[in-house]
């Protein structure tokens, strides 16, 4: 083994200079590079230990304000040309109280946690983090400062090893440097750098290395720095990942059940072809979720439900291609045969390139009272290309271009061939002149062409009498039954030449440690389309303010905050659609409490009178409507957390045109029954009355329950039970089912070495009922393995 170098060099630097953002005025570390890897294993044995970078985490950041922090914290750190070590020794008085639970990585908070946050560019965009508990449980995600979001998408393939001693718990981390992307030209390195402890207890004490300034907004320019590792080189970064999945999926028909085996081989690759620069690459892709999305009610709503991406290809680096405006959701790519991604960033540059095709063709068709998922039966191409300029930690510019085209044609001929295309292009901006003060802008242009008479999946069927006030409009091109019941969507969709639109939206935030303001302006045009996106809303225009004070007192709650905005919108007729005032309290307290609650006003339309018109002014009737809220969090002991949040108040009665009284109320809870085993259960209860009597009442329950038998192996149950009862008397226009239930199941035994090297085996079904089938009847059977196995060459 060679010299190891001096252990002066690693000594810890705090400057007494006022603090200055994201550089080592705020905290420096310099990490020295050393011959000799640690073995993870939970102990400190090994010589190399004793020449590492120490450092102490000395202050608590939240609740308290940068005060002494109330437990002691060391941590190692050093280097090695293709990895990154550190080793924590989190001491507790009261080891009993340790909270720690043997789960599913990226599931750990409300446990014991260290971890580290790394912006290798330093440059406050983007920054990884990794969190372990004391037994060793992994969390790894993204910090998006463009965004203000963390995604916990992100997954890597790195080291740990933990345990519980008589004075606290220790944890020992390798990070391999081939995770991250970084500028391994530079002979030593500069990193933005923070070491975090979260230590709950009566409240959730975040300890880290340096102090936070609650009067400046930006949270990645207060990282501190890291310098040093030498020579630093990612290494050889090749990824291969063979898969093979086979389903059985049997549906219950009127011929009796009838079944479908698929057995599917696939190959992903993840190539870092330089420190900077990643290709990831997939063929036959199992594009299927292992774990079901949550359940949401869709009773008296008129806007799509949103559902988040859990898909491994997609999430990898998602980060680089996130704009203010969510013009690229990955859910809307359904069932690809092949995709390919590349991203790559420097200190200032930024590149993301996504392309797959898809064998159907999803997309939303947007409105500003109502939106629909569109689903066509062809096959579609999908493209996007982000970029982003980083002049500075203050300025930011940024462009993307989304794509999605028929595939039965070159994308250059698209155009001239009058194939259904949508063509997306983005220019944004964030720009921080000071410290408190944040402005984002972005412009969107479109231009799109539908398949001739794409609108006919929109046209409703025709139930129940027709009434004068409700007809059943007739749209200029006729369904093949000669009638639509026209929609929002309908009308929207019925184009058989090229189309464009524009969006708009700039934002200004004000945050500052007493106070804080913001104010916001959309607008967007009746013919923009986002269709490789999530833009539900379009024809319209609204403007929005709002802002309020924050507290710190030091008795039961530690924070509180009361503010309030208000907002307006019109269509581009200058018809106003809606105009809404809301005020608020925050409070956080003891026993990581948190207690919400507000009252709103608004004004707004209701369903149009002649649904084949877009005007809303005398084309419907305007109400208005108060409604209140409140939200409790709690966790009264280390295995139990509950929330409760109840909405009460007027609403619209969007079927039936008029006003009813809502009651929505949405208990959960978490209940750690044993380590290794928990449980979450959410209820949904929402009641509406009309004319004093009843409309319906809905119920869905959301139970998951996770047996971690092991750090790698797992057995997970959920069930989600919908049911919903209606009185047909108060149905006016429409006769639905006077009662339906649906129940979904599943169970799954998991076997994860890492994220990419997983074993999956599970069951799921699904039961309906309705006036017809009067009980719970099984209409869908699903059989389910995967094997896949990560190759590091």
């Amino acid at each position: 083994m060679k010299t190891f170098l001096p252990l002066l060099l690693s000594s810890v630097v705090f400057i007494s200079a006022p603090c200055m953002a994201g550089f080592a005025s705020q905290f420096q570390l310099t990490i020295p590079t050393l011959d000799g890897a640690a073995n993870i294993d939970g102990e400190f044995d090994e010589a190399v230990w004793q020449y590492a970078a120490l450092t102490e985490l000395r202050y608590e950041t939240q609740p308290g304000e940068n005060t002494a922090a109330p437990v002691y914290t060391e941590a190692k750190i050093y280097a090695t040309q293709t990895s990154l070590f550190i080793a924590f020794i989190a001491k507790d008085s009261q080891p009993k109280q340790i909270r720690a639970t043997l789960k599913d990585r990226d599931n750990l908070w409300g446990d014991d946690l260290v971890g580290i946050k790394l912006d290798t560019f330093n440059n406050a965009r983007l920054a990884y983090q990794f969190f372990i508990n004391p037994l060793g449980v992994q969390l790894d995600s993204m910090e998006n400062e463009l965004t203000g979001e963390e995604s916990e998408a992100w997954d890597g393939i790195w080291k740990t090893a933990a345990k519980i001693t008589d004075q606290g718990y220790q944890v020992e981390v390798e990070l391999p440097l081939r995770l991250f992307n970084f500028d391994d030209k530079q002979s030593i390195q500069t990193w933005g750098f923070e070491l975090i402890r979260y230590y709950p207890r009566n409240e959730n004490h975040r300890i880290s290395t340096h102090k936070i300034d609650r009067n400046v907004s930006c949270q990645l320019c207060q990282l501190g720095v890291a310098s040093g590792l030498a020579s630093a080189k990612q290494g050889q970064d090749l990824q291969i990942t063979p898969a093979f999945v086979a389903n059985r999926n049997e549906h219950n028909t009127e011929n009796g059940w009838q079944a479908e085996t698929d057995y599917e081989p696939g190959l992903d690759l993840r190539w870092g072809i330089n420190a900077r620069t990643l290709l990831n690459a997939t063929i036959n892709p199992d594009f299927s979720q292992v774990e079901s999305d949550e359940g949401q009610l869709d009773i008296n709503t008129t806007f799509a439900l949103f559902y988040d991406e859990k898909r491994p290809f997609f999430l990898d680096n998602k980060d680089y291609f996130d704009t203010q405006v969510d013009l690229l959701h990955t859910r809307n790519i359904v069932s690809p045969n092949y995709g390919l991604k590349l991203t790559s960033q420097t200190e200032q540059h930024t590149l993301a390139l996504l392309a797959t095709n898809d064998s159907q063709t999803t997309f939303l068709m947007p409105g500003n009272l109502s939106s629909e998922v569109a689903s066509l039966n062809q096959e579609s191409l999908n493209l996007a290309a982000r970029y982003r300029f980083d002049m500075d930690k203050t300025f930011s510019l940024g462009t993307l271009l989304t794509v999605k085209a028929s595939a039965d044609n070159q994308l250059t001929e698209v155009a001239a061939q009058n194939d259904d295309h949508n063509y997306v292009m983005s220019l944004d901006a964030k720009y921080q002149p000071t410290e408190q003060d944040i402005l984002t802008a972005q412009v969107a242009l479109s231009q799109t062409l539908y398949p001739t008479a794409m609108y006919r999946q929109f046209c409703g069927d025709v139930q129940g009498e027709i009434t004068e006030n409700r007809p059943c409009g007739q749209t200029p091109l006729l369904c093949e039954l000669g009638q639509c019941q026209v929609n929002e969507q309908v009308l929207r969709s019925q184009s058989d030449e090229h189309f464009s639109g524009s969006l708009y939206q700039l934002t200004y935030e004000h945050n500052t440690r007493d106070w804080f303001a913001y104010s916001e302006y959309h607008d967007v045009s009746p013919d923009f389309r986002a269709d490789l996106g999530f833009v539900e809303k379009i024809d319209y225009h609204s403007f929005m303010a709002g802002g309020g004070l924050i507290w710190y007192p030091e008795v039961w709650f530690n924070k509180i905050k009361f503010g309030g905005d208000w907002d307006i919108t019109h269509n581009q007729a200058g018809e106003q659609l809606e105009q809404e005032f809301e005020i608020f309290w925050e409070m956080y307290g003891a026993q990581q409490s948190e207690l919400s609650f507000g009252v709103e006003t608004r004004e707004r339309v209701g369903p149009r009178h002649d649904a084949a018109q877009l005007a809303v002014i005398g084309n419907s009737n305007q109400y208005e409507e108060t409604q209140g809220w409140l939200y409790g969090a709690i966790t009264p002991i280390s295995a139990l957390s509950l929330e409760l949040e109840i909405h009460y108040g007027d609403e619209i009665d969007f079927l039936n045109d008029r006003l009813g009284t809502n009651t929505l109320i949405n208990p959960i809870l978490n209940w750690k029954i044993a380590n290794g085993l928990s449980m979450e259960i959410s209820h949904q209860f929402q009641h509406m009355d009309v004319e004093q009597d009843t409309l319906f009442t809905a119920n869905l329950t959301d139970m998951r329950l996770h047996w971690q038998l092991s750090l790698h192996s797992f057995i997970r149950l959920s069930s989600i039970y919908t049911q919903i009862e209606r009185n047909l008397a108060q149905y006016l226009y429409s006769t639905p089912d006077s009662e339906e239930a649906h129940l979904g199941n599943e169970i799954l035994y998991g076997y994860k070495l890492n994220p990419q090297s997983v074993f999956y085996l599970g069951y799921s079904d699904s039961l309906s009922s309705d006036d017809e089938l009067t009980r719970l009847t099984r209409d869908e059977k699903t059989y389910f393995m995967k094997l896949s196995y990560a190759w590091l060459l």
